[in-house]
């Protein structure tokens, strides 16, 4: 199989399993609804209107396009890695991280049209009133849990943000790209400094 086709394939492969968890809370969970699978791990359903790990920076809207930038240029660095014949871990981490970015976007830009209102109630699909959102305003959905670290209190010291498929394939493409690719991405980075001095002299 060719780098390119397995670059599809885990990017495609981690979007649907992404977004069929995503469905399925949306709907079968009320916001706030719970399930514990172990005491240290639960299902537990919230929406945020921010990046990885329910984090909030400037407006929805900036952060929906900022979204659709990003992946749209993670796409054409993996085509020039391909072309430039990169190392194939190297290519599929960078294809991860396109993975969990278009992931988030799905829910962005189409949740707030598809689904309606999940505030004490279990989310309808395409529901007869419309959605709860416009386009592109729609909500990230977030269900993994896992409180590893709790006081007496039952405060959760360690791990408290609730995240999704989407923000753990951004993290770990992230982390094998550090540990492992820094070298790789940072020559990839030398060589298109080097090119646009050379087209800039020219």
């Amino acid at each position: 199989m060719s780098i390119t086709k397995k670059s599809l394939l885990l990017i495609f492969s981690v979007l649907l399993i992404d977004q069929l968890s995503k469905f399925y809370i949306k709907l079968n969970f009320r916001l706030g609804e719970s399930v514990e699978v172990f005491s240290w791990f639960q299902v537990f359903f919230i929406e945020n209107n921010g990046m990885a790990f329910g984090m909030e920076i400037f407006g929805k809207l900036f952060l929906t396009l900022f979204r659709i930038v990003a992946v749209a240029g993670l796409s054409y660095f993996i085509y020039t890695l391909i072309r430039k014949g990169a190392r194939t871990g190297f290519i599929l981490s960078v294809a991860l991280l396109l993975a969990g970015a278009a992931g988030n976007i799905f829910d962005s830009v189409f949740y707030g049209v598809l689904f309606s209102d999940s505030y004490g109630q279990v989310a309808t699909l395409f529901p007869a009133d419309g959605g709860y959102a416009p386009l592109f305003y729609g909500k990230v959905v977030d269900m993994l849990y896992f409180p590893i670290i709790v006081n007496s209190a039952g405060e959760t010291l360690f791990f408290s943000p609730v995240f999704n498929i989407a923000d753990s394939a951004i993290s770990v493409s992230a982390v094998i790209i550090l540990l492992f690719f820094r070298k790789d991405l940072n020559e990839h980075l030398e060589s298109d400094k080097s090119k646009k001095k050379t087209e800039e002299n020219a």
